[in-house]
């Protein structure tokens, strides 16, 4: 078993990035998120994980607990089938390295509760649970903390995140400074990698595409399926008839074209569209056959995958041994700094 705490000769550095469990993924994960984790392997060493930890401070019965370990599944064979290697990337379930527990314990011993409080994030989860602030759970509190430890528990140094995520880094970055400050440098502050966010807007034409707001297409559905969803999405309001010519800039299908339809497609589609010479109907169907044409590959693999019994609870297995042959050796460094050796 190869474990690189240090980068690989010819990498950049060490990239941390995990997930919460929510099942099978979407075209919006894929392209806000997983189809970059791919793209990264080829320059950094990459630490993948399921952070179902953190899928805790939300739920609130048993019931809901009950799907995290399936809804791992799902999304790790979706990693997995969209080319996540683990023959190069660690790819584990974050309560199956308990260090970081110990961790996120010790992290919180340095960081003001101001710093938690003021996060919008927390603020927006606080108003969308319908709870007040002294009602919520201490984890959601101290979820940016969690996070700290997610990070620098392996070194990584850098995180692959949008531009509104930044503020979320610097918070660990400012978390990482004070405990370097008060016991001696052990962590590096983890820098952005900024990556191309692209707003994949959901079926609705209203909102960012998700699994909540049911406006989604799941990678693994089958051509049909994908189709079907297609076919009630949204057009341009305006354009109650065939013959009313349309406008491609206001109507959230040509926006899908124009990244899943190869360039030439799009022009027609753009042509045909505002000359009325193509009607919402058949650019729809024109959109699920490029999705469908898009996805292809993706989904045979899965299917392949998913036909090896085990496989994914190996990948998961190997993944968490070689992270805590980091994560033990980060702890104990952790310790003897701080007194506790």
């Amino acid at each position: 078993m190869v474990v690189h705490q240090e980068p690989a000769q010819g990498k950049k550095g060490v990239i941390f990035s995990g997930m919460r469990p929510t099942g099978l993924l979407h075209l919006g994960n894929y392209m806000g998120a997983l189809k970059n984790w791919v793209e990264l392997q080829e320059e950094y060493d990459c630490i993948y994980c399921a952070v179902d930890i953190h899928a805790l401070t939300t739920i609130e019965t048993a019931e809901e607990a009950a799907q995290i370990q399936p809804n791992i599944e799902d999304m790790v064979l979706d990693w997995l089938a969209a080319g996540i290697d683990p023959e190069r990337s660690i790819v584990f379930v974050q309560s199956h390295v308990p260090e970081v527990m110990t961790l996120h314990s010790l992290l919180s011993m340095v960081t003001p509760l101001g710093w938690l409080m003021r996060v919008p994030t927390f603020k927006d989860k606080v108003r969308q649970m319908s709870e007040t602030e002294e009602s919520v759970n201490y984890g959601l509190v101290g979820y940016p903390i969690l996070q700290t430890a997610d990070i620098i528990l392996y070194k990584a140094d850098t995180v692959p995140v949008g531009q509104d995520q930044v503020p979320h880094l610097e918070l660990a970055r400012e978390i990482v400074r004070r405990f370097n400050n008060r016991y001696g440098k052990i962590f590096p502050e983890p820098q952005a990698n900024l990556t191309e966010d692209p707003l994949i807007v959901g079926l609705d034409g209203q909102q960012k595409m998700s699994k909540t707001l049911d406006n989604h297409l799941e990678l693994a559905a089958t051509p049909e399926e994908t189709t079907r969803r297609v076919m009630t999405a949204f057009t341009d309001p305006q354009r109650t008839r065939r013959d009313i010519p349309g406008r491609p800039n206001v109507c959230n299908v040509y926006a899908l074209h124009k990244t899943f339809s190869p360039p030439a497609e799009v022009t027609t589609v753009y042509d045909e569209c505002v000359t009325a010479q193509r009607g919402c109907v058949d650019c729809k169907r024109h959109l699920a056959a490029s999705i469908n044409d898009y996805l292809a590959e993706l989904r045979e693999r899965r299917n392949s995958l998913r036909l090896r019994p085990g496989y994914v609870q190996e990948v998961l297995a190997d993944g968490a041994a070689k992270a805590r042959v980091i994560a033990q050796k980060t702890i104990e460094e952790v310790y003897s700094k701080m007194g506790l050796a």
